[in-house]
C-alpha cells in the first residue's frame, strides 16, 4: 500500500471512565484476549509505517498506567498526553502538543495531517486510515461513516413521539477522522466552551468555525466503539475468528518431517485452510511471504533440530517485515520432532529459560509462541509410531 506525501500523525483520545460498560476499570484498559483494549488502537496505528506519532491522551489518574501498557508492549513513536474533563477537552489537549510542543520526552513534528480515532475502537485497518487521510488533505475535513441500523425518532416534551427521520437519507459518524491540522486546531481554538464540555463530534467543529466540508468515507463494518460489557466479547469473538481461519504448516527439507507436515495437512484440511510449505527460514522465501501478506495468524513450524530457538527468532523477523497486521495475536507453535529408536528427550534448563524469555518478549509484539517436543520412535520402511 502507497504511503500518503504528507506528514501524518494520530490522536487517540483515551480519557474515558467506562460508565456504561460497569465496573470498576475505564473500558480502555480492560483486558482483550489478555491485552489492554487501548493496546490494540495504538497497535493498529502504530504498524502503518506513514503514521509519525501517536498521541494516547488518558486521565490524570491513569498516566502511569498508560505509560506502563507502552512499556509493557514496546509500542514506538507513542507519547502520553493528560487529557481533560471532556472528549473534545482531550483532543485539544492533545493537539496542543504539535501545536505548543509540549511534550517533555522528545520534539514532536507538527504534521501536515493529523488522524483522531477512539482508542476503544480496536479493529480500524489501514486501508481506511489511508481513505481518510487521502480525503483530507483534499478537502480538508473527513471521516468515515456507516449506514444507520436503527430509525432516529425525537420525542416531545409529553414523551411521545414529536417526529422520525429518514433513515435512508442519514449515516452514522465513525471514526477514524482525519484533518488537515490547521484546520482542526484553528476549529478548536475559536470554539466555545459549550462546544468543549457537550460536543462530541469533531467533523462539525470543523465546519462550523473554519466553513470545512467534511469528506464522507464509507467505513466497512469492523469501525464499531466498544461501549458496553457485551461489546468486549464480540471483540474477543472476533479475534477468534479471524485466528481460526488459516493455518501455515512449516517443515524443513528432510523427508521424515516434510512426511509428518503432510500428514498435519490431511487431516486438518476438513476443519481450516491450511497452507504446507518446505522451505529453509534461512531463505527469504517468496511462497512464505505470500501467506504472510494473506494474513494467516496461525503457524506450525515443525523440525527435528535440537535447538531450533535461531530459526523461530528467523521466522519472527520474517512476520515482523511483512505485511501482516499484528492487530489480532500471532500464533507460532515450534514442534521439535525427535525420531530415533532411543526413547528419550532432554532439554537443558539453560536453552529452556532461553525460550521462554524469548517468548514473554514477542508477547509484547502480539506473537505467542508454544513449543510441542514429540519423539517419535523409528521403524522400518520408514514409518513412524508417535510415542
Amino acid at each position: 500500500m502507497e504511503p500518503v506525501s504528507a506528514a501524518v500523525s494520530a490522536v487517540l483520545p483515551a480519557g474515558g471512565s467506562g460508565e456504561r460498560l460497569g465496573g470498576a476499570t475505564p473500558k480502555q484498559f480492560c483486558g482483550l484476549q489478555g491485552r489492554p483494549l487501548v493496546s490494540y488502537a495504538v497497535r493498529a496505528m502504530e504498524r502503518v509505517s506513514w503514521i509519525s506519532d501517536i498521541i494516547v491522551v488518558v486521565s490524570p489518574e491513569n498516566i502511569e498506567t498508560m505509560k506502563s501498557i507502552v512499556e509493557k508492549y514496546g509500542h514506538k513513536r507513542v507519547t502520553v498526553v493528560k487529557g481533560g474533563i471532556t472528549r473534545h477537552r482531550s483532543i485539544f489537549n492533545g493537539l496542543k502538543v504539535f501545536a505548543e510542543n509540549q511534550s517533555s520526552n522528545r520534539l514532536l513534528q507538527k504534521p501536515e495531517v493529523v488522524i483522531i480515532h477512539d482508542a476503544v475502537r480496536p479493529f480500524v485497518e489501514e486501508d481506511i486510515l489511508l481513505k481518510v487521510v487521502t480525503a483530507a488533505k483534499e478537502h480538508g475535513a473527513a471521516g468515515a461513516i456507516r449506514p444507520l441500523v436503527s430509525t432516529v425518532i425525537a420525542s416531545g416534551e409529553d414523551g411521545c413521539l414529536d417526529h422520525s427521520l429518514e433513515r435512508a437519507r442519514y449515516r452514522a459518524s465513525e471514526m477514524p477522522q482525519a484533518f488537515l491540522f490547521d484546520v482542526i486546531y484553528e476549529a478548536y481554538q475559536q470554539c466555545t466552551d459549550h462546544d468543549l464540555d457537550y460536543g462530541t463530534e469533531c467533523l462539525h467543529l470543523a465546519l462550523k468555525y473554519c466553513k470545512t466540508n467534511a469528506k464522507l468515507v464509507e467505513g466497512t463494518a469492523d469501525l464499531w466503539k466498544v461501549t458496553y460489557k457485551r461489546d468486549l466479547y464480540a471483540a474477543e469473538s472476533i479475534i477468534k475468528d479471524n485466528l481460526s481461519q488459516q493455518i501455515c504448516i512449516i517443515t524443513d527439507l528432510k523427508e521424515a518431517v516434510a512426511q509428518v507436515g503432510f500428514l498435519l495437512h490431511e487431516s486438518l484440511k476438513s476443519q481450516v485452510k491450511v497452507e504446507a510449505i518446505s522451505i529453509s527460514l534461512r531463505k527469504n522465501d517468496s511462497h512464505l511471504q505470500n501467506i504472510f501478506s494473506g494474513e494467516c495468524y496461525n503457524f506450525l513450524c515443525i523440525n527435528d533440530k535440537e535447538y531450533a530457538t535461531e530459526e523461530i527468532q528467523q521466522l519472527v523477523d520474517m512476520l515482523e517485515k511483512s505485511n501482516i497486521p499484528l492487530l489480532y495475536p500471532v500464533i507460532l507453535i515450534l514442534v521439535h520432532l525427535s525420531i530415533s529408536e532411543n526413547i528419550s528427550f532432554s532439554i537443558g534448563l539453560e536453552e529452556l529459560t532461553k525460550i521462554k524469555k524469548f517468548a514473554r518478549e514477542v508477547k509484547k509484539k502480539n506473537i505467542l509462541v508454544y513449543g510441542l517436543l514429540i519423539q517419535c520412535k523409528e521403524k522400518k520402511r520408514k514409518n513412524y509410531h508417535v510415542e
